[in-house]
């Protein structure tokens, strides 16, 4: 089969389709299941709480499954099997431990098309978009393990001061990560951060997003079918006021790696380091903006914005919210950029050339609802604004992909809304168009379109964002893939100034210890 990336061009979507059509099939035949945590590698199915109902946000009446749900004293069991199992794990050699996570990646491989029909009922996800997020996560663990390989197992001879002593420089595990993940990239982002901590010779205990529940299963057992030993990745499910901070604040617990709001992360991050500061990697939303310049090619301006904007329903990190157009151009890109969002075609994004599918939960479909009444009220809805209740789509989370002109003064332009709504405003110069970019919060992602050079070279070096593209047709500000874009947020979207997808990541998960030893003595 054809490898599908966020920005494949060259598919042979005929046979996509069979086989995903096949895999629909068959996942669909295991709705309605109950399953369980798993902890020290068994499985947990008793718990004072209730379960936790997955359903499908293309029909809220369709359960997916019950999921055991973790109360403390599980995460506290949780924690305990992470630190049993971790030393054995950090001694394990790392070409062992390479060649586990590689047949993890493998593994995906052969599983990515039921774990893409998974996803796209899960959490709405369209079938390139779904298939992309399979292929990803195969492709960031064969990237963090060439990390691991080029480093030499991050061992590396150092000089000497004296001739009688060898030094030696060792990068160490930290032990025990909580990886906490988001809905948003189900599979690919919970690789990603847990495959860098696992082979980092750390341990994990992972909570999936709990709109998500069912994919953060398919990666426990695809760890555990690749022979990581029991313990060191442990899966647990849970309500976010049951366990979420429990989790990050437990004593056991000597990192987090988390991706989600910068509300969240902001206090992940203030609360986490009492006794000692500990890594905390995050990755924490943006609030993304192309520029769109009187020298633009005006079609490919608007395919790109359409696409970044309306991808995933603008669920993801990168997703394009807000356009700063010249106004010698403004009223051609807009008409164009309308023409290419209506025909996108919305519903179940399970079906073949479905590209708009549904909102993941209720409180987004009120989000959106409190954003396309501000819009109203400050400026003009060119486009949707609604609430999507026609046949089938009453029955889930449906809005229209709504694009609202408005004065640059609004919050709109500066508050993440995760949520189809994209804010467009006119501006004079690049250098308003650059001061508006940079007068936000956020720093993730940023694109340019524009046929000066000089422009090019000049939004480079100005935007305060760590992701930039310019003139990307196939996604203004989104389509990151592992060894070609690193992902790393600046300002209020990231911690560390290093990015997940980057050179730099699996070095994170490790601390630096310095050998001397002096010979002949």
């Amino acid at each position: 089969m054809s490898k599908v990336t966020y920005t494949s061009a060259s598919v042979d979507w005929e046979a996509v389709h069979r086989e995903f059509d096949a895999a629909l099939t068959a996942v669909r035949k295991e709705l309605g299941r109950d399953y369980p945590m798993y902890i020290g590698g068994a499985p947990v199915v008793m718990s004072a709480h209730a379960p936790l109902v997955d359903v499908t946000p293309i029909d809220t009446s369709v359960v997916l499954g019950r999921f055991a749900a973790a109360s403390p004293a599980h995460v506290d069991r949780a924690v305990q099997a992470a630190r049993a199992a971790q030393p054995a794990w950090a001694r394990t050699p790392w070409r062992e431990r390479i060649a586990t996570l590689r047949r993890a990646a493998e593994l995906i491989r052969e599983r990515k098309v039921c774990l893409a029909a998974l996803m796209s009922l899960e959490v709405g996800k369209s079938r390139p978009e779904a298939m992309g997020d399979a292929e990803e996560s195969a492709d960031l663990i064969d990237y963090y393990c060439g990390q691991m390989e080029e480093a030499g197992g991050f061992v590396r001879e150092m000089g000497r001061v004296t001739p009688v002593e060898r030094n030696t420089d060792v990068q160490r595990p930290y032990g025990v990560f909580a990886c906490i993940a988001p809905f948003n990239f189900p599979l690919a982002l919970s690789t990603g951060m847990s495959a860098a901590a696992l082979l980092a010779g750390n341990a994990v205990v992972f909570k999936p997003s709990e709109d998500a529940p069912w994919t953060g299963l398919k990666l426990y057992e695809l760890y555990r079918d690749a022979g990581l030993p029991a313990g060191a990745f442990n899966y647990i499910v849970g309500r976010r006021e049951e366990i979420g901070d429990y989790l990050w604040r437990h004593e056991g617990i000597d990192g987090v790696v988390f991706t989600g709001s910068k509300a969240v992360g902001l206090r992940i991050h203030r609360g986490l380091s009492t006794r000692w500061i500990k890594p905390c990697l995050m990755e924490l939303g943006g609030k993304n903006a192309c520029l769109v310049m009187d020298s633009a090619d005006l079609e490919a301006a608007a395919e790109g914005v359409t696409r970044s904007a309306f991808g995933f329903q603008n669920q993801k990190c990168s997703a394009t919210s807000r356009v700063y157009v010249h106004a010698k151009v403004s009223a051609p890109f807009t008409k164009l950029l309308l023409a290419q969002t209506r025909a996108l075609k919305i519903g179940d994004p399970t079906e073949r050339d479905v590209s708009f599918g549904p909102v993941i939960n209720e409180r987004s479909v009120e989000r959106y609802e409190r954003a396309a009444a501000q819009a109203r009220k400050e400026g003009s809805v060119l486009a949707g604004g609604l609430r999507l209740t026609e046949g089938a789509m009453a029955k889930g989370h449906y809005v229209a992909p709504t694009i609202a002109r408005l004065p640059l003064t609004s919050s709109l332009f500066r508050e993440e809304l995760f949520a189809p709504v994209l804010a467009i405003g006119e501006v004079e110069s690049f250098a308003q168009a650059m001061a508006e970019t940079n007068a936000v919060e956020y720093g993730l992602t940023a694109g340019i379109f524009t046929n000066q050079r000089d422009e090019i070279d000049r939004f480079f070096e100005e935007v305060e964002a760590g992701v930039c593209y310019a003139n990307k047709r196939t996604g203004a500000t989104t389509g990151a893939w592992p060894g070609a874009q690193p992902f790393c947020g600046w300002k209020g979207s990231g911690s560390t100034g290093k990015g997940g997808c980057g050179p730099y990541y699996v070095a994170q998960f490790m601390r630096e210890q310095s050998r001397t030893v002096i010979e002949g003595g």
